[in-house]
């Protein structure tokens, strides 16, 4: 698996027939710079398992996600100011959250994605700050993990795969992997 985050790790190990070996990517991730956003994010997880790819062959997955607010892709904050910025826009609404897929092995290469809906409720000022302070947001897509019970009382809702939140969809990747195979 093409990818340096623990979540993934962790998530990827739901697949019980599947054993896989974790390595980090150093692709480019170039900005969004406009059309479908699930398109951007199968992008990027292509460029994830063909870079790593080179440096190990066999078959490897890559992953991205991405997080699509207010018709903004939010990545990794870049500060605690950054972050702050994030959950105002997430606050109060609901926003789109996209994992693209891809499994190659250099010869067949096969993209999914899988889109889920995440509703936030109205913003609360002391959970924020003290989620941000926590250093917690500063390395996840869009300022947050659904995972982390600091924030859980600002989520309202979530329409479709949670996992897909946390970082890997567990059950599109097992679709996607039956279909390279």
């Amino acid at each position: 698996m093409a990818s340096a985050s623990p979540r993934r790790a962790e998530l990827i190990k739901q697949i019980p027939w599947l054993r896989a070996a974790v390595f980090p990517s150093n692709a480019d991730e170039p900005p969004y710079t406009g059309g479908g956003v699930s398109d951007y994010a199968c992008g990027l997880a292509k460029a994830k398992a063909e870079n790593v790819f080179g440096k190990t062959g066999g078959i490897v997955i890559g992953a991205d996600t991405v997080v699509c607010a207010g018709g903004e892709i939010l990545g990794k904050p870049k500060d605690k100011s950054d972050a702050q910025r994030m959950f105002r826009l997430l606050c109060g609404n609901s926003h789109e959250v996209i994992t693209g897929i891809c499994v190659t092995n250099g010869v067949k290469t096969v993209t999914a994605y899988c889109k889920t809906l995440v509703t936030f409720g109205e913003y609360n000022e002391a959970v924020v700050c003290k989620y941000i302070n926590s250093g917690a947001p500063m390395d996840k897509a869009g300022a947050y993990g659904l995972q982390d019970e600091a924030i859980a009382s600002l989520i309202e809702r979530v329409d479709g795969d949670a996992d897909n939140v946390v970082g890997l969809p567990v059950g599109t990747l097992e679709k996607t992997l039956k279909e390279f195979l």
